[in-house]
């Protein structure tokens, strides 16, 4: 393993439900600061990969390294304390807080941090601080989403996980989503995302890994991936313009 890789996953089996695996044998290597999209059909495992790397899916073989050290099975907590965040696509903000106090129960493991994370989210995302005080539950589903993945932030994390951002939303909803992204990645967060528009994933990402029942079944950077007949063939047809 080269020097600079920051996060391992090693033939991961895992899965759900006792005797029943979603993925069987999925391989990744992550180096530090690359953007890494994840595509490929309904019922691949994507989703359950990266929960997998999150401690939300037991793997039952296999390992996950970050920076050489054995995360595998890690409660999500001590991940997030290792420095890895993870963004859900679904129920991800807390409705009832406002944006404020969704960023601070990002930050609660370390709330002495708490106003110079702030500082630095506001950079990214100065619509956040402006509306601070308002509801989660009252704001649209980009909006959300931007919250949520502020929320990750908030614990400075070496590797931000990101399940379907552009899911439900508008167009332009996911252009902005998706530039968001590579924002947070030019800042030396290295990103691992599942993405159902795939085409547009692998425009911005540094390399690809296409999954198909539960494998890696292929990997290049994104824009090889975009040019490869196979994968044109098999999955760019099929999987969003």
């Amino acid at each position: 393993m080269s020097d600079n890789v920051i996060l391992h996953a090693d033939n991961l089996i895992a899965g759900y439900l006792p005797g029943i695996n979603i993925l069987n044998g999925c391989t990744m290597e992550v180096k530090q600061g690359e953007l890494i999209g994840i595509i490929g059909p309904n019922g691949a495992g994507k989703s359950t990969f990266l929960k997998s790397l999150f401690g939300l899916v037991p793997v039952r073989e296999g390992s996950v390294t970050l920076a050489g050290e054995d995360i595998t099975n890690l409660r999500a907590d001590q991940l997030v304390k290792r420095g890895v965040g993870f963004v859900p696509q679904t129920n991800n903000v807390f409705p009832t807080l406002t944006i404020e106090e969704n960023l601070e129960m990002g930050a609660y493991q370390a709330h002495k941090n708490f106003k110079k994370q702030l500082k630095k989210i506001g950079e990214l995302f100065p619509v956040l601080i402006d509306r601070k005080s308002q509801r989660a539950g009252s704001l649209s589903g980009g909006e959300r989403q931007m919250v949520a993945m502020a929320r990750a932030l908030m614990m400075d994390p070496q590797v931000l996980l990101l399940d379907e951002p552009s899911a439900g939303l508008s167009p332009a909803r996911q252009d902005e989503t998706f530039v968001r992204t590579r924002d947070i990645n030019r800042t030396g967060v290295t990103v691992i995302m599942v993405e159902q528009n795939a085409r547009r994933c692998l425009q911005i990402c540094d390399r690809g890994y296409v999954l198909d029942q539960g494998t890696s079944a292929y990997t290049a950077t994104g824009q090889e991936l975009l040019k490869d007949p196979k994968v044109i063939e098999l999955y760019l047809g099929t999987l969003g313009a």
